[in-house]
């Protein structure tokens, strides 16, 4: 007799359609299963999507946050503001440089980096140098980059986008319509590929920049500082033949970088994906509105994260936030009972300066309002192969646990 239970629905899931499949075997037949010719199509039509002057892609969110960070020369002595309510590689990436991190405390229902909490952040320095702020668009919501940058101005430092959950998301300030990557406000913006995200690449990064230096930078630190342009070469005694010629096996490493590259097979996806995106995101918000639409019934336990006005979110997640204590069962619970239906959910995130590494080394550390967040918030399904119904599922399930 055939399984009549309906399909698990996890928090989030690749869409992976036969034209992407189609993509990933031609590469697979072409010369280049590395770095090739995709590679740079990939990084071409990503900066034109979200209208920045330059894109380099990249192995990974973790990797472009850290290229960003090195083309900075951020390194010891240095600060870099982060918020606690992150993945840890936001933080980490400072750390790999040998600077330090101060966390910033967060809107305590959108989970996000405000003009406030940035200045008490800014307060928390003290008289060391302040070099990058990296604001997180947490689950796709943008920040107040406007503001932020303001701030980041005005001590001397650089704003570099977490745009890690961002891809497709558009903003609004002061009647002018934005893309998150455009850098009208920030140096870079740091964007992720995984599985989870609004499109992906299996794995993999992006940065972008309206700055042609950084760019070249990020581009030579990803593939271990190495270039085998010879009008870039430094040594001409050791990569030029006594005509001035380059060689042709010549190449220069000339810094210390990393294996931070995207293969063309993956590029090759993310070209595939990319061309998606609209529809993806589209997709989200149409199932966003339906969440919100049926979600006030169970208020006041469960209620969605509010979406700043200015934002107009790609929506990677679907948070709530839920009175647990109110509820009288724990968050374990309330997760057990939903997965026993078929429903799968995640928390978005534990407070990073909660994290041992970080407590460690910087001792308790008083962030409420992250705190606060982390208490309640809940990630639900949502993925652009969901459909309505499957929304409708979620929240009827989560009414027969709730009891509302």
């Amino acid at each position: 007799m055939a399984d009549a239970s309906p399909r698990f629905l996890p928090y989030g899931r690749q869409v992976i359609e036969d034209d992407d499949i189609a993509a990933v075997v031609e590469a697979l037949k072409s010369d280049f299963l590395t770095t090739g010719p995709r590679v740079e199509q990939f990084e071409a039509a990503f900066a034109e999507k979200v209208g920045a002057g330059h894109a380099v892609a990249c192995s990974n969110g973790t990797a472009a946050l850290h290229l960003s960070l090195m083309a900075l020369d951020v390194g010891p002595g240095d600060v870099v503001i982060a918020p606690s309510i992150t993945f840890a590689a936001t933080a980490n990436c400072a750390r790999y440089q040998g600077a330090e991190v101060v966390f910033a405390d967060v809107d305590p229902d959108s989970g996000l980096m405000t003009p406030e909490t940035l200045a008490d952040a800014i307060g928390r320095v003290g008289d060391r140098r302040l070099k990058a702020i990296l604001p997180v668009h947490l689950g796709g919501h943008a920040v107040d980059l406007p503001a932020l940058r303001r701030l980041a101005d005005a001590e001397g430092a650089v704003l570099v986008e977490d745009a890690c959950h961002a891809a497709g998301t558009e903003m609004t300030f002061g009647n002018v319509a934005e893309r998150v990557g455009d850098g009208r406000h920030s140096s870079m913006a740091c964007f992720s590929f995984h599985p989870v995200k609004t499109m992906t690449t299996a794995e993999g990064g992006m940065v972008t920049t309206n700055d042609p230096v950084l760019a070249r930078r990020m581009t030579l630190l990803r593939s271990h500082g190495i270039t085998r342009e010879p009008a870039e070469f430094v040594a001409p005694e050791m990569s030029l033949d006594p005509s001035g010629a380059a060689n042709p096996w010549s190449y220069e490493m000339q810094a210390l970088g990393y294996n931070y590259r995207l293969p063309d097979l993956l590029c090759a996806l993310g070209i595939s994906q990319l061309a998606k995106l609209d529809r993806f995101v589209a997709t989200r918000r149409a199932l966003t509105a339906r969440y919100l639409e049926l979600l006030p019934q169970l208020a006041p336990m469960v209620r969605a994260v509010p979406t700043p006005a200015y934002s107009h979110s790609a929506l990677h997640l679907f948070v709530v936030l839920i009175d647990f204590a109110a509820l009288g069962q724990t968050r374990k619970q309330l997760m057990d009972a939903l997965r026993a239906q078929g429903i799968g959910t995640q928390v978005h995130y534990i407070p990073v300066h909660r994290q041992p590494y970080y407590a460690q080394r910087y001792g308790e550390q008083n962030l409420p309002a992250a705190d606060a967040h982390y208490a309640r918030c809940l990630s639900l399904p949502l993925f652009a192969g969901m459909e309505e119904g499957d929304v409708e599922r979620v929240v009827e399930a989560l009414r027969g646990v709730v009891g509302q």
